[in-house]
């Protein structure tokens, strides 16, 4: 399937936020629970909340996803954490976005992103894509980028890495969607500072950096 293919597959999984996409439909609602009978001994699943507490206790990377803009439409990014490798052959990374997201209908449309490893120094850059509603009017402002080699997304000045890649396929996890990328081109700051700096790392709902252990 083509580009233009893909990213009409992509469409299909919009949340449309305001005045409906041309062409888009809802996505596919989340299938109704089995109804039956509760044994008394029986614990709920547990609560969102303390899901979030839990899992917060994995440490990760951060990521800044960008896609340009679509339609004549401006730039599009979010901060990501869920951003993985995926496969070696064919080239697959992924990464998952809230259904309800305002930003991921745009990346949808332009069908191409470029992901955006952050260092130990950019977590205000961080934050500032991470905003959301009336707040995330121009998370592009002030901040320097250049167009990614491949999809001409937006690839941020001092990012020690990042991913270029046309999406893949789209597909649906409970209240996320799981988009994956087939990586056109990708680069690393080989350089001394970088190296030194490290990634930025969040656990906890802290920022952090890291440090290797003497073996």
């Amino acid at each position: 399937m083509g580009h233009a293919g893909m990213a009409a597959l992509a469409v299909r999984y919009l949340r449309p936020a305001g005045a409906p996409v041309p062409g888009a439909r809802p996505p596919d609602p989340l299938p109704r629970p089995e109804l039956r009978a509760v044994r008394t001994d029986e614990k709920p699943p547990p609560a969102p909340r303390e899901l979030r507490r839990v899992l917060g206790r994995f440490a990760s990377g951060v990521t800044v996803i960008t896609a340009p803009g679509a339609d004549g439409g401006p730039a599009a990014g979010f901060a990501c954490q869920s951003f993985a490798s995926l496969s070696l052959d064919p080239p697959l990374v992924a990464f998952m976005v809230g259904r309800t997201s305002t930003t991921w209908p745009r990346i949808a449309r332009a069908g191409v992103f470029c992901v955006n490893v952050l260092g130990a120094g950019q977590s205000a850059l961080c934050k500032a894509f991470a905003v959301s509603g009336a707040q995330a009017a121009d998370k592009f402002e002030g901040v320097r980028h250049s167009p990614s080699p491949a999809t001409g997304s937006p690839l941020l000045a001092d990012a020690p890495a990042w991913v270029d890649c046309t999406v893949h396929a789209v597909h649906t996890g409970g209240d996320h969607l799981i988009v994956v990328g087939r990586v056109e081109a990708l680069g690393a700051d080989e350089g001394e500072a970088a190296a030194q700096d490290g990634p930025l790392v969040f656990y906890g709902s802290i920022f952090g950096t890291f440090a290797a252990l003497n073996q």
